[in-house]
């Protein structure tokens, strides 16, 4: 299990899983000072099962210890050939244990199929015989094969997200969604691994952000300005992972502004943002980002206000007038205008679509909000620039319409008079 991060080491690669293929590059981020786990026989056994570990060879070491390709004896039910993880802290074994078990039914979770102890002299050395992943982790799979297409990417990424959902509805996180704990099995098949430092909330608040790794943690963590890891952090290890599969590239992480850059649709593009965006405003679990991938939302059409006065409204898209001569335009009408849609928003204005935008020209920030605060059910108008314009003009010092409204104005006022009298 790691310990405590308290720095950043770039661009080191570390694998902790390390169900990997021969011939993949294994190093670690975290040093460690424990004495080596290599046992004394190249064999484990398992006083739970009763087989025996031929371990063939050493396909990853590091702070969690060693791992081995192995041969079980007798094989009956087990592949021909497993990964036996060897760790001599028993913490991060427990953990990996119990949340195996837990995920047992997940066909995207990696197998384990046999856990055990055993004494080496005066040390207890901690095993899990695990599926052997034969294309290695995400990450030496991606430096071989490279970008990966759209239709892939949802695929697998939905898939590995059933498990993760499996995590989230018992109220449990996993904290170290790396392309190195992500492994890619028989059919190229996307699967995680790696719980060891896997917890559970006891509210929603979260836990303690005391064990994550760098590589993948949300900036706000990463940097100390939130104490909590919440399910949401576990969103946004999600969504740097989708991107690298994108990009077939796993040496930077992908800043929610540059999502405009990945190479997929508007929707792919909405969805990934969301998941690295603002915390308060990313999928909340994994269930609610696999119905975002499997479900575009609908585009709202243009609808139409009578009157500004009263009404919250917020601007996006470039206005063929100042932004500054329409919001004085709108207070002068009785509007509050707000910086950006929020809950309490009722109108947002549009004007020509800005090519920047992070999702085509239906996928600008404030859009996004818009549809966002819709799936919750609070609906805000849309309406195109004409029509602001010409419901602002209507108050407009000097306007033709200002003065008749002021003249019948009057003439009321004068007849309320009269009837008094």
């Amino acid at each position: 299990m790691p310990t405590r991060v308290t720095r950043v080491l770039p661009k080191t690669r570390a694998t902790r899983g390390a169900t990997v293929a021969p011939g993949s590059r294994v190093t670690s981020t975290r040093a460690t000072t424990t004495q080596s786990t290599i046992p004394s026989a190249p064999t484990a056994y398992s006083s739970e099962t009763g087989r025996t570990y031929r371990l063939d060879r050493m396909i990853g070491k590091g702070g969690f210890g060693e791992v081995y390709l192995a041969t079980p004896s007798p094989a009956a039910g087990l592949p021909a050939q497993v990964c036996v993880k060897i760790s001599d802290r028993i913490s991060g074994w427990v953990r990996e244990v119990y949340f195996a078990q837990l995920l047992a039914r997940q066909p995207r979770a990696l197998n384990v199929f046999d856990r055990f102890a055993e004494l080496e002299g005066p040390r207890m050395r901690y095993c899990l015989a695990m599926e052997y992943a034969e294309h290695g982790d995400l990450g030496a799979w991606l430096a071989k094969r490279g970008p990966q297409a759209e239709r892939f990417v949802r695929r697998e990424i939905a898939a590995i997200l059933g498990a993760l959902d499996a995590l989230h509805r018992g109220q449990a996180m996993h904290r170290d969604l790396t392309p190195f704990n992500v492994f890619v099995c028989e059919d190229e098949q996307l699967k995680v691994g790696d719980f060891g430092i896997a917890t559970h909330q006891m509210s929603r608040r979260g836990v303690t952000a005391d064990a994550f790794n760098l590589m993948n943690a949300p900036t706000e963590i990463a940097w100390g300005k939130v104490r909590k890891w919440q399910q949401r952090d576990d969103i946004y290890q999600v969504g740097q992972l989708a991107a690298m599969l994108l990009r077939g590239d796993i040496t930077s992480p992908m800043r929610s502004r540059d999502v405009r850059e990945l190479p997929c649709s508007d929707h792919l593009k909405e969805v990934i943002h969301r998941c690295l965006g603002a915390r308060d405003k990313r999928y909340e679990a994994a269930g609610e980002l696999i119905k975002a991938l499997r479900h575009a939302p609908k585009e709202q059409a243009k609808g139409t206000v009578k009157t500004l006065k009263g009404v919250r409204l917020s601007f996006t898209g470039f206005l063929s007038r100042p932004r500054s001569e329409a919001i004085a335009a709108a207070k002068r009408a009785g509007a509050i205008v707000q910086s950006a849609p929020g809950a309490s928003t009722d109108v947002l204005v549009q004007g020509a679509p800005n090519k920047q935008q992070i999702a085509g020209a239906g996928g600008g920030v404030k859009l996004m909000s818009v549809r966002r605060l819709a799936a919750k059910g609070h609906r805000v108008t849309i309406i195109g620039e004409q029509q602001f314009w010409r419901l602002a003009e209507r108050t407009r010092p000097g306007s033709a319409a200002g003065k008749a409204r002021g003249t019948v104005a009057k003439r009321a006022t004068k007849r309320a008079v009269k009837r008094a009298r």
